[in-house]
């Protein structure tokens, strides 16, 4: 469905594109458009140009500015990221990434503003915050290392002829 200013409500859609899109409780396979607004609705895919989550689910999140409140996302790259209260397990930013009170498995940015923040691995020119990491570059290192060498190690193993 093509639409340049659309609203839904408590429906189920596969692929929505326009330029201004509402959607509050509701399922969607695929948003596509400019400002895009969803609350409580499950989607696979979301791109666009301002996208703002508040208590919803989503696979894949693309766009330029991006705002997730009390939601959750599989994979989150835009150039602006705000988490509030919400879960990412991958969190890629080509400027700035602010997070409050939030939980990412990988954040990476130019620029991360935290307050509150856990994250696996962080990867920053610039930290300002409170940030809670499980490793840092030290550690991830060895942890890639001994992965790598546990690797050659099987791999010596079943190689054998």
């Amino acid at each position: 469905m093509m639409h340049k200013e659309k609203e839904l409500t408590k429906s189920d859609v596969e692929f929505i594109e326009g330029e201004f899109i509402n959607i509050k409780q509701s399922t969607v396979r695929s948003v596509e458009g400019g400002h895009i607004e969803l609350q409580q609705v499950g989607a696979l895919s979301i791109d666009g140009e301002r996208i703002e989550v508040t208590q919803g689910a989503a696979g894949i999140l693309r766009g330029h500015d991006m705002n997730l409140n009390q939601s959750i996302s599989a994979v989150t790259a835009a150039d602006n990221v705000s988490l509030n209260f919400s879960l990412s397990p991958m969190c890629i930013s080509r400027e700035q990434t602010t997070a409050s009170r939030s939980a990412v498995g990988l954040m990476a940015a130019k620029e991360i503003k935290s307050d509150n923040t856990s994250a696996f691995l962080l990867i920053s020119n610039k930290v300002e915050g409170n940030v809670t990491t499980l490793l840092d570059w030290k550690s991830a290192l060895a942890l890639g290392a001994v992965f790598g060498g546990l690797w050659g190690f099987v791999s010596l193993l079943f190689n054998r002829k």
